[in-house]
């Protein structure tokens, strides 16, 4: 794959991750990496720069290990917990279907991990509260 196709699946998988409710990018680490985050924590980090290019995402941890063991490109999460994170290297031939999946299965896993407010905070229409509507909407 040439750099190039890798920036545009590097640009995808940011898209991915920017769609989701109340998610945002930051660069806590430096100009080298991405990092998105939803409700204040972490579910995906991509590498800007270097080789080989790599996003590192939140994973379910059993789910991690059937990853790592069936796709050469999917590794134990670099620089994470190797339990609850994995890093797909964007040369390889993980496909794009996966990916995406996995982008949105990081984010969901995040999510659901926050407390009941924090989660209707990210996005009210799927997370209702008991007596509380939709900012902006009335009961």
């Amino acid at each position: 794959m040439t750099g190039q196709q890798i920036g545009v699946r590097r640009d995808l998988v940011l898209a991915w991750a920017a769609r989701q409710p109340s998610s945002s990018m930051s660069h806590p680490f430096g100009d080298h990496a991405a990092v998105m985050k939803v409700g204040a924590r972490i579910f995906l980090i991509v590498q800007l720069t270097g080789s080989p290019v790599l996003v590192t995402l939140k994973a379910d941890p059993e789910r991690a290990v059937e990853l790592v063991r069936d796709h050469p490109g999917i590794t134990p999460g670099y620089h994470t917990n190797k339990r609850h994170w994995v890093s797909i290297d964007l040369d390889s031939a993980v496909s794009d279907a996966l990916l995406r999946e996995l982008v949105e299965d990081a984010y969901d896993l995040v999510v659901a991990g926050l407390t009941a407010r924090a989660r209707f905070d990210v996005d009210p229409d799927r997370f209702p509260l008991p007596g509380r509507h939709r900012p902006g909407t009335k009961a």
